[in-house]
């Protein structure tokens, strides 16, 4: 009871299962403290938010303190508790947890702040260890505001990103072109063979530049025709060569003409 001074308002949380005889000497000791003048209330934990307390109202509440084994202190007590807590105000928490790095978390995610190091208290009901933090409520109140004094936008925006530091000596980029720059290319010289690094296109073409040049020159490719030199290629592939011309075409007439390009 060493945190609780004369004057203070102080909440007592208790779970559902702490001893009536327990509880009541946790209340004496509060409130021979606190004296006439201050305040000792009690609240079973799991009807905290029904409890209605005002916003703002207590100096210091002690959880766990009847029965450490019998409460666990949610997000949402937690939550409760910094509402009704003054600001600076004062938790302290006793829990049975085997997870006291998760309790410390709670707290810090529910926005108390000077936390104090994790201490263990006897516990005579288990061998369960009972954990004892202390932390405050920040010194301002939940869901306060202030107004941030921020710099005048500029009259001239312009102004305000002009470069004032930067070197005006620069490099004219029409100076970064010469002569040979500034000539029109060969129409001639635009497209050449990737093969022969010239404007003639290679035996097997296949990037357009023959068509090109072709076309250029008022001709069309020659074809070659193919014909058979056995006899037999005209039954199909089943009577045709390995090296036959006519391999994959559909069976002909005998003596039927039949050509086919180079490509």
């Amino acid at each position: 009871m060493e945190f609780i001074s004369a004057g203070h308002k102080v909440l007592i949380l208790w779970g559902s299962s702490a001893p009536g005889e327990r509880l009541q000497t946790v209340f004496d000791d509060a409130k021979k403290i606190a004296g006439d003048s201050g305040l000792v209330a009690v609240e079973n934990v799991e009807r905290l938010e029904q409890g209605s307390h005002p916003q703002s109202h207590f100096d210091i509440v002690l959880s766990g303190f009847a029965q450490p084994t019998g409460l666990v202190h949610t997000d949402d007590t937690l939550s409760e508790v910094l509402r009704i807590l003054k600001p600076n105000g004062l938790l302290v928490v006793r829990e049975a947890t085997t997870t006291p790095d998760k309790l410390s978390s709670s707290l810090k995610i529910s926005g108390f702040t000077s936390l104090s190091e994790q201490s263990e208290v006897p516990n005579t009901e288990g061998e369960v260890k009972v954990t004892q933090i202390k932390c405050q409520k920040p010194n301002f109140e939940v869901g306060s505001s202030a107004a941030l004094s921020l710099p005048k936008a500029a009259d001239n925006v312009a102004a305000v990103w002009k470069l004032d530091d930067v070197d005006d000596d620069l490099i004219d980029s029409d100076q970064l072109l010469n002569e040979e720059d500034l000539k029109k290319p060969d129409a001639a010289s635009l497209k050449v063979c990737g093969t022969t690094g010239v404007r003639k296109a290679c035996k097997n073409c296949s990037c357009g530049l023959a068509d090109e040049l072709a076309a250029e020159g008022g001709k069309k490719e020659e074809t070659s025709t193919k014909t058979s030199s056995c006899g037999s290629c005209y039954l199909g592939d089943a009577f045709r060569c390995a090296s036959c011309p006519y391999l994959g075409m559909p069976a002909f007439k005998p003596g039927e003409k039949v050509q086919l390009s180079n490509v």
